[in-house]
């Protein structure tokens, strides 16, 4: 799957991964492989991406949106920290 993280200002992340953990309004939950079509808002909170790799990558943002179809998942977040 392809994973875009961007904010007004820059983009954080651009690469391949196998699971993103992100924090709904109404809950937390993780998209893996041909996950449903989605778009949710997120609320402030830790995103966890696991690269194709292996690689693991936390995140805290602020709020934003997340949009998943097609195995290209795109999070627009209001800010975004490194962990």
């Amino acid at each position: 799957m392809k994973l875009v993280v961007l904010t007004p200002e820059k983009e954080y992340f651009n690469g391949e991964v196998t699971s993103v953990k992100v924090p709904g309004t109404s809950g937390g939950f993780e998209i893996l492989n041909n996950h449903a079509p989605i778009v949710s808002s997120l609320t402030a909170g830790h995103i966890g991406i696991i690269t194709t790799q292996g690689g693991n990558s936390k995140l805290i943002i602020t709020g934003g949106f997340i949009e998943a179809v097609n195995n290209e998942i795109s999070i627009l977040a209001s800010s975004v920290v490194a962990e």
